[in-house]
């Protein structure tokens, strides 16, 4: 009888050691799961950080870029608005000048062909007028002035000014036929159009009036 109980201890002890022993597993294996679920987890989160991080540097990128353009194009504005205001900027001055240079060539086209029946000193007047009218048109042209005389030219509405019609045969409509005052540029902009008279068919008169 005690050899039964002491067999019977025996295998209690037994039992209850591969409970605890099962235990430790089933308490291991949750531990590494949990480790496994945890990595995992941090795995994700890493991720996602990267890629946020990365979305942040792409979009900082495409706004320096922009910042960079922009700062190009202000920069070449700027250049240009110098360059012109260098350029144009005393176009004001040039159109009260060609005025008083229009009034000198009046009155050089006033005087008569024949000199010979003028007085010396109204001789050596015109003679000195007729230098300073070229040294003025030598100064428009080293200042990149020019003239617009376009006589016998087609009709041109960004430079000429119409200011009426001739009747004519002698020329196809839409010429400039009349110079009443001549224009200017400054380099390529337009100082003042030049004012002209302009071709057109003559109209034909009522049969009647011509029987």
């Amino acid at each position: 009888m005690s050899k039964n109980k002491v067999s019977s201890q025996k295998d209690n002890k037994d039992t209850n050691s591969l409970e605890e022993e099962e235990l430790r597993t089933d308490s291991k294996s949750n531990t590494e799961e949990k480790k496994i679920d945890k990595n995992s987890i941090e795995d994700i989160s890493i991720e996602e950080t990267v890629e946020n991080k990365n979305k942040e540097i792409q979009e900082l990128k495409d706004q320096l870029l922009r910042s960079l353009a922009e700062g190009e194009n202000l920069r070449k504005r700027t250049l240009k608005e110098i360059a012109d205001a260098k350029k144009y900027s005393h176009i004001s001055f040039v159109r009260d000048l060609v005025s008083s240079v229009d009034n000198l060539q009046r009155a050089l086209e006033a005087v008569p062909n024949d000199k010979s029946q003028l007085s010396e000193p109204i001789k050596n007047l015109l003679i000195g007028l007729e230098i300073v009218e070229k040294e003025m048109i030598n100064c428009f042209e080293k200042n990149n002035i020019s003239q617009i005389s376009p006589l016998g030219e087609k009709f041109d509405y960004n430079i000429h000014q119409a200011m009426f019609e001739v009747p004519t045969n002698e020329q196809e409509p839409g010429y400039v036929v009349e110079v009443s005052q001549k224009g200017y540029l400054l380099h390529d902009r337009l100082v003042r159009p030049a004012m002209v008279g302009i071709s057109k068919k003559p109209e034909e008169e009522p049969l009647e009036k011509n029987n």
